[in-house]
């Protein structure tokens, strides 16, 4: 069957491009629209099935919930008492912002605290402010402010809020112009090429323009959930997957080209058929891994779950359909100025490569006749294959060469560093943020908190909720106020939040306010809670439920690790699956998952000591270990699929041993890139100022590293290379190898 016209060939490469123009043109704006649809509000990702939730759910019925409370706190300027003068003044001023279209209702009159160096007040807002809850903050500040003598800050869930709109606000253009930035410094400066990292970026642009039109559409209709950490991770997702599949294509097609003396149409076909099953294999891995998040109770686990999904589909279909699209389009002159070289010059660079590797063969070899490896004998330079050694880079035909020199020595040390470093895995405290840690950078509402914690209660302002029956309110309030570790206990009245009066009763319930002892986020305070629950559940007949900030840490915390428990064995089981389908085999597999979750344990085990002793961080939010698990095992089996398939399909021809050493060179310095830049994206989350993003940020970056240059590198090469055809068992290869 004779070839298409050569004007047929091109034009679906040009279809392709149209296509992929239209898709940037049309939903690029949407990579800075999803803002629109997400929602910042931390309530609305608690656990769906918790207590917490539940009393979430019931306070509603509530008229005074209806409010996003803002705490006023006043402290002397001297240091001194502050007198009932500044009290009536401080009432005064916050009493003349009633009536303001953000404020629902009349703020608290302001209460002395116990030492009478500080005041609180609260002024309940309209919890649907938007953009308009800065403007107003800043009103209640000014009002706040004109009390003399006196310093004022604001606190409290609006000004939470209001911070953490604040810090996702530079998160479409300033973490996007970050990782480009990144990602193109990296290549230029590692390829040497000046189309091929802009074609690279450009299709990185379009599949993440397609992710966030797709993720924008299911949020407008409810399907999905986005806040300010999936938008981030979804645009560092995004980026950093189809710059690493671009990069598999791309130096395989160069292969390709020099091999053909520079016919493109059969050197893509060839290309692709080579990569679609490693990166579609990666792809599943990662996609499949995020889905497993669909088990979790924590409602932004779920969240990211499909949207990272879509994001990884969307970096695959950019990868494989634009990228070749644009190199067939532009042939060579993609990598000028370092254009592949002509067949015959490439054996000549292949001859003297051989050479090299015959010396560090031969010198680990010496007592062998012959040195197999690489077609070289120790009597003499036969040419190796042009792929396998045409572009390796020197330090990886030394690497090589050392793996296959003393293997066991290998990954022994390999090993013993990596279980060095797991060893302190279990010290990382992920029960929790406190609050003065959740922003980087000092807040206004951390300050704020700071304050009242000084001179109230450590719940003082954000009490723990209790929702009961009507008829047991008494017996429930006098309950709560012996529990150990509260403070006072106070049923709420129709008058409002600490206003004498009949207590307001809604659907046979009332809520009773407990202010407990110690802050609202340390562990004293959800040990208290746990004993506070216990003691009402002992009343069948209150049907009491407590919530609150405290009890909502809490039932995230367990809730987090409860899904650990149940998503950990489901990701490894996902991968193993799909790792024994591409490479036919179940014990080359089972090493490679237990690689790569040694480098996970690893990577927490660092991390919890740059954590505490580098960054300052007391605790780690109970989600990261979670989410560092995902990335890190699912990304870190990406990178063994692209090395395990390239030496299997080496091993076909010429056996493990020479399988593996041709698979290391050829494809050690296009993964080793795509592991720096991938880790150089998500390293671009740490310019958002929250300690969450920061720790994910620094696992991944780290992780990532540490199995690119370790784990891929030196680990599964030297036991591969130790263990021999064995590690294809059970399969056909085996018997071949």
């Amino acid at each position: 069957m004779s070839a298409p016209p050569r004007w047929a060939r091109r034009l679906l490469p040009l279809l392709l491009l149209v296509v992929w123009l239209a898709i940037g043109a049309g939903l690029g704006p949407f990579a800075g629209r999803l803002g629109e649809v997400a929602t910042n509000d931390q309530a609305a990702f608690l656990p769906r099935s918790a207590e917490s939730t539940q009393v979430l759910e019931a306070q509603k019925a509530f008229r005074q919930e209806e409010s996003l409370p803002a705490l006023v706190v006043w402290t002397a300027e001297d240091g001194k008492r502050l007198d009932a003068s500044a009290r009536s003044a401080a009432t005064r001023a916050l009493a003349s912002l009633a009536g303001e279209p953000g404020v629902v209702g009349a703020p608290s009159p302001a209460l002395p605290s116990e030492d009478g160096q500080a005041l609180r007040a609260v002024v309940p807002l309209r919890p649907d402010l938007g953009d308009a809850l800065a403007p107003t903050l800043d009103d209640i500040r000014t009002a706040a402010g004109s009390v003399p003598g006196t310093d004022a800050l604001v606190g409290g869930p609006a000004a939470t809020q209001a911070d953490l709109s604040d810090a996702f606000a530079g998160i479409d253009g300033l973490l996007l112009g970050v990782a480009l930035a990144t990602v193109l410094a990296i290549l230029l400066l590692v390829y040497r090429s000046v189309l091929l990292p802009l074609m690279i970026i450009l299709g990185a642009v379009f599949s993440l323009g397609l992710a966030c039109a797709v993720v924008y559409v299911l949020a407008d209709h409810g399907v999905v959930r986005v806040d300010g950490q999936v938008q981030g991770i979804l645009s560092i997702l995004v980026i950093g997957a189809a710059t690493d599949y671009a990069l598999l294509l791309a130096v395989r097609y160069r292969e390709e080209l020099t091999a053909r003396d520079g016919d493109r149409f059969p050197a893509m076909r060839a290309a692709l058929r080579q990569t679609v099953g490693p990166v579609a294999a990666s792809a599943a891995t990662v996609g499949l891994g995020l889905l497993a998040l669909l088990l979790s109770d924590l409602t932004n686990n779920r969240a990211l779950g499909p949207v990272g999904a879509i994001g990884i589909a969307c970096a695959v279909l950019g990868a494989l359909t634009f990228l070749p699209a644009a190199l067939v389009l532009l042939g060579r002159a993609a990598y000028w100025p370092a254009r592949p070289k002509a067949t015959a010059r490439a054996r000549r660079d292949a001859a003297r490569d051989g050479e090299v590797v015959a010396a560090d063969l031969k010198a680990g070899a010496a007592k062998a006749g012959d040195v197999k490896a690489g077609g070289v004998k120790a009597g003499g330079v036969k040419t190796p294959d042009r792929d396998a050694l045409g572009d390796a880079h020197t330090v990886w035909r030394r690497i090589a060469a050392l793996v296959d020199r003393s293997p066991r020595a290998v990954w022994a040390w390999t090993l013993a560093a990596l279980l060095a470093g797991a060893a302190f895995a279990p010290t990382l405290d992920a029960r929790g943020v406190p609050l003065d840690e959740i922003f980087v950078k000092d807040a206004p509402s951390v300050a704020a908190q700071r304050q009242l914690g000084e001179h109230f209660p450590g719940g003082a302002g954000n009490p723990t909720v209790v929702i009961a029956d009507a008829g047991s309110a008494a017996e429930v309030r006098s309950l709560a106020d012996r529990v150990d570790g509260v403070d006072s206990a106070a049923v709420l009245t129709a008058a409002g939040p600490g206003r004498p009066g009949e207590p307001l009763v809604a659907d046979g319930r009332v809520r009773i306010d407990v202010t407990l002892e110690d802050a609202v986020d340390s562990d004293a305070a959800k040990e208290t809670v746990a004993r506070l629950r216990a003691a009402l559940h002992s009343v069948p007949e209150a049907d009491a439920l407590v919530g609150g900030y405290t009890a909502q840490q809490y039932d995230t915390r367990q809730t987090a690790e409860r899904d650990r428990l149940l998503i950990v064995p489901v990701v490894l089981a996902i991968i193993l699956v799909i790792l024994v389908g591409l490479l036919r085999s179940l014990l080359l597999p089972l090493l490679l998952v237990a690689t790569v979750a040694l480098n996970f344990a690893a990577t927490l085990g660092v991390s919890s000591l740059v954590f505490r002793h580098v960054l300052g961080f007391t605790g780690t939010d109970p989600a990261v270990p979670l989410y560092g698990f995902v990335f890190l095992v699912a990304l870190g089996v990406d990178y063994n699929i692209f090395l395990m398939s390239r030496v299997r399909e080496e091993t076909v021809t010429h056996g493990t041993r020479e399988g593996m050493r041709r698979g290391l060179l050829a494809t050690g310095g296009v993964i080793t890139s795509a592991g720096v830049v991938l880790a150089a994206t998500f390293a671009a989350l740490g310019v958002i100022p929250l300690a969450f993003l920061v720790q994910i940020a620094f696992i991944v970056a780290f992780g990532v590293l540490l199995d690119t240059l370790v784990v891929r590198s030196l680990l599964v090469p030297a036991l591969v290379r130790d263990i021999g055809s064995a590690v294809w068992w059970p399969g056909a290869l085996r018997r071949r190898a």
